[in-house]
């Protein structure tokens, strides 16, 4: 159990953002309240658990603190919603769904020496709260993390973020993963699953080690693309810190993560956002599409097994469970597949005499479709990949905007008159919109075989959906602009046909 010391973080962590606020701009106090949160605090099982509220852990508490610290303390009212319809119902689904969640679980699931209780209506009060509080790092970064500026600010604090972390990493790679036992006062997973390869892989405070692979690998990526950015003194010192954690990657024996990390670097070195973006467009569909595949037997599992085994026999035993528990959690949802089965573990198989979970519940997709059902599953990654689709139309719009003539006249004949007007550029997209587009995808991927969503991937959602809303804007002002400086400048129709006759 946690130590008074973990209880005692938990309950100073609010004081130190709103310490962060005061001494820095708004936004680097925000991911540095964020990312400090998700990296010091300790993690589930430690929380403040009240009455009727959701669990205050490390996650809902630094939600909660740092959206009242940025009510208080902005100068201009907060729009929390975002602008578009869509976007918009997505929220309310997500939000309020579990209501209906509630409603139809009445009924207990029962065993031979006891059962799981049926939810209650005021169970709809603390599922409402904790999903409005999940919601906030996507709604606040949506705001203070739009601009190109913050976003590089958002990359360079994933980069000295890992560069600081992986000290305790690299002393829970030597000494085993203790950090968390020996500050807060317990193991936060299963210690067997922390052995691979003859050594051991981190965890720090983090709830698991792939979720410590995959923060690495991110850094990774963001210190590749500011590496790409930076022409000044300070590229030579990005290179060589990508390359120091790509060797902290390496230890930290996580096959998954290492495959991210070789498909994105290239892309994000070498290649054009626009591409970028695209590819992440096509990541995120596969990863839509995979609940529906997996529904109908159209996802090769063997084949993939197959390409795991000639890799790892190790790797391929343990995705075959995932596969296996995947089918079996797949059938239990689909007994309530519009809202789901609701908390306390309704969602999982159980021994029929004493009630002993028999599942495992890895990936993200089947624990959300388990609990909320289809509505709760596109209500949640509808809200994580709609932003990259959102960016994706912005880049293209902007592209088509780029490809007229700049600081040149344009053109427009008519009969007996020559009308001349100037185009007015298109504002271009923020150059890190490709490798945050590519980060969130991978992510989402990722919450396929895994449950690696955090307040982190909520955050960059929020900066990108924030980015696309400017850039609407920007276009539409562009284009009322041209409409009117056209029409000032092209005569009337009746002066045409006067020419004419």
């Amino acid at each position: 159990m946690p130590n008074t010391f973990a209880y005692l973080m938990l309950a100073m962590w609010p004081l130190v953002c709103l310490v962060l606020f005061l001494k820095l701009p708004m936004g680097r106090a925000f991911l540095w309240s964020m990312f400090g949160a998700y990296l010091l605090l300790p993690p589930h099982p430690a929380s403040f658990d009240f009455p009727l509220l959701p669990p205050f852990n490390k996650l809902t508490l630094t939600n909660l603190s740092v959206f009242v610290i940025v009510w208080a303390l902005s100068d201009k009212k907060m729009k929390l919603l975002p602008e578009g319809k869509l976007i918009r119902v997505l929220i309310f689904v997500f939000v309020f769904s579990p209501i209906a969640t509630v409603l139809v679980n009445g009924d207990p699931v029962m065993f031979v020496t006891g059962g799981l209780r049926g939810l209650w209506p005021r169970d709809s009060v603390a599922l409402v709260i904790t999903q409005a509080i999940i919601l906030l790092p996507f709604l606040l970064a949506r705001q203070l993390l739009a601009e190109k500026g913050s976003q590089r600010d958002l990359l360079i604090v994933l980069c000295v973020s890992g560069l600081l972390y992986s000290l305790p990493m690299l002393a829970e790679v030597r000494l085993s993963p203790q950090l968390n036992l020996w500050i807060y006062g317990y193991f936060q997973h299963i210690f067997e699953q922390s052995i691979r390869a003859g050594g051991y892989r981190p965890i720090v405070f983090l709830y698991h080690g792939i979720w410590v692979a995959f923060f690495a690998m991110t850094s990774v990526v963001a210190t590749i693309a500011l590496w790409r950015g930076e022409r000044s003194k300070h590229s030579l010192l990005y290179l060589l810190a990508a390359l120091y954690l790509i060797v902290v990657l390496l230890l930290c024996k996580t096959m998954a993560p290492i495959i991210y990390l070789v498909l994105l670097v290239p892309l994000v070195a070498f290649f054009p956002v626009l591409l970028q973006v695209r590819v992440a467009a096509v990541l995120v569909i596969l990863a839509l599409s995979y609940p529906t595949l997996k529904g109908v037997h159209l996802v090769p599992t063997e084949a993939m097994l197959q390409q795991v085994e000639a890799v790892s026999s190790e790797r391929s035993m343990s995705l075959r469970i995932r596969f296996e528990n995947e089918e079996l959690l797949l059938a239990r949802a689909n007994e309530k597949p519009l809202f789901g089965w609701g908390s306390w573990g309704r969602n999982q198989l159980h021994n029929a005499i004493d009630g002993t979970i028999t599942t495992i519940s890895d990936g993200r997709w089947i624990i959300t479709m388990g609990v909320f059902g289809w509505f709760g599953f596109f209500a949640e990654f509808g809200l994580l990949s709609l932003p990259i689709f959102l960016i994706w139309y912005q880049f293209l719009n902007s592209s088509r905007g780029e490809k007229k003539p700049r600081n040149k006249t344009q053109r427009i004949t008519i009969p007996l008159r020559r009308v001349t007007t100037r185009i007015v550029p298109v504002k271009q997209l923020s150059p890190y919109v490709g490798v945050l587009s590519l980060l969130l995808a991978v992510n989402l991927v990722d919450l396929l075989p895994n449950a690696t969503l955090t307040s982190l991937t909520w955050l960059v959602a929020g900066a990108l959906l924030g980015h696309s809303e400017l850039m609407a804007k920007e276009r539409s002002k562009t284009t009322s602009a041209e409409k009117d400086e056209i029409r000032r400048m092209i005569p009337d129709a009746s002066n045409i046909a006067a020419q004419v006759r």
